[in-house]
């Protein structure tokens, strides 16, 4: 099976994902198992302590529970968490659609409904379905991916963070601004599809690079509550939230930002220091050269 897909967005842009393998999916499942199966032995304690229940009622509860455990705590974990399971988070995956987007609830009950009764319970012959169908699709894709127009990706990537360093550059003009946005809402997702639109810049066509980069600049902008300057370009804005966004993993990591191993763009007048936190930064004036430099 392998280990990248190039998934194709709606402005028709190829993104390429890494495809999680079949061991690490596997090893998640077994962590959510244990996860369900304390749940359920959680209500059987609880159900044992009620007293005399009907034979034909108490199995009627058990059957109740156990469907409830068993689609409804992926549906549920998948649907809040944007993709992730207990198991998934573990391991470092995350299920997206085809075309790289976050899931919705529709996508995590239709791959919760096909994993009770078709890849791993009902008629799946303790996953036996789901492995073989698995091992079978090029993208290690279940019969509940296949129904629900998802993919398991990995989410961490084993590169090196000085690779990650020199392939995003923070813009001196908008260092200051940056550092005082706050980047909690920025699900992992949508910052992964802007690094890999900024590492393939150079490769895409204008209008693509022009229609994309407006569309992820748009999205971030709304989830962390911080417009597009007009005289900002979208890369631009993309870096130096991803950057930024980067730097304070690594501090949080390692006690220090990462050395910038990038070359910088053209220097430019930062913004004003007395800016209140997540103002917009400052224009730069008509003197002043364009203070971007495209990513390569």
């Amino acid at each position: 099976m392998q280990a990248e897909s190039d998934l194709v967005t709606g402005d028709a842009v190829v993104l390429e994902l890494r495809l999680a393998q079949l061991a690490s999916r596997s090893v998640a499942f077994a962590l959510d198992v244990l996860v369900q199966a304390a749940l359920l032995l959680l209500a059987l304690l609880l159900l044992a302590g009620v007293g005399d229940v009907d034979g034909a009622l108490l199995g009627a509860i058990m059957l109740t529970l156990a469907v409830l455990v068993l689609v409804g705590y992926p549906a549920t974990a998948e649907t809040l968490s944007h993709g992730r399971t207990l198991g998934k988070l573990a391991m470092g995956l995350r299920t997206v659609r085809d075309d790289g987007g976050p899931i919705r609830f529709r996508h995590a009950l239709t791959r919760a409904l096909a994993g009770f009764f078709v890849d791993f319970w009902a008629l799946g012959f303790l996953g036996t379905v789901a492995m073989t169908v698995s091992l079978c699709s090029a993208k290690g894709k279940r019969v509940g991916d296949f129904l629900a127009g998802t993919v398991v990706i990995r989410e961490r990537a084993p590169e090196d963070l000085a690779v990650t360093t020199a392939t995003i550059a923070m813009p001196p003009s908008l260092a200051d601004w940056a550092a005082r946005l706050d980047l909690s809402n920025l699900p992992d997702d949508l910052a992964l599809a802007g690094r890999q639109y900024l590492g393939r810049y150079g490769t895409l066509g204008e209008a693509a690079r022009e229609q994309l980069g407006h569309r992820l600049a748009g999205e971030v902008a709304e989830r962390i509550g911080a417009p597009v300057p007009a005289w900002v370009p979208p890369w631009a804005y993309l870096s130096a939230v991803l950057a930024e966004r980067r730097n304070r993993e690594y501090a949080g990591r390692y006690g220090q930002p990462p050395a910038q191993h990038a070359p910088p763009p053209q220097q430019s007048q930062p913004p004003p220091q007395s800016q209140p936190p997540a103002a917009p930064p400052a224009a730069p004036t008509q003197d002043t050269d364009n203070p971007f430099t495209p990513p390569g």
